[in-house]
């Protein structure tokens, strides 16, 4: 697992990213913050979608919801970056839709929109 900590505009980002799958449950999701954050301090997170498991899109498993209010309990602010458009459930887009609207998560198409986002909060 690679943790870039970037400094953008006086906020603490990390950028993480691997080749294998890091999350796969609430507290790998949980475990992924709090080295995060005592690695680099950020409590920021840009998140590379390959590194989570596909259960996580598939609403029904109630992971995704899990993971978001995990986040937010511990004022953990992501944005989850890469392709979905291989995704066709409306459950899931309009998910993404409502978390596209909010302060605390996002999904994004680049890194570098998923940086921009967690600056602007």
């Amino acid at each position: 697992m690679k943790i870039e900590h970037l400094k953008e505009h006086g906020t603490d980002i990390a950028v993480v990213s691997s080749d294998k799958i890091v999350i796969t449950d609430v507290q790998s999701a949980l475990d992924l913050a709090m080295t995060v954050k005592y690695e680099t301090g950020a409590m920021k997170i840009a998140i590379d979608k390959q590194i989570i498991c596909e259960e996580f899109f598939v609403l029904s498993t109630g992971l995704a919801g899990e993971i978001l209010q995990k986040f937010m309990n511990y004022h953990v602010k992501a944005a989850v970056y890469g392709d979905y458009t291989q995704y066709t459930s409306k459950p899931l887009k309009d998910f993404i839709f409502e978390s596209n609207r909010g302060r605390a998560f996002f999904f994004v198409q680049a890194k570098d929109e998923a940086i921009e986002k967690l600056t602007e909060v």
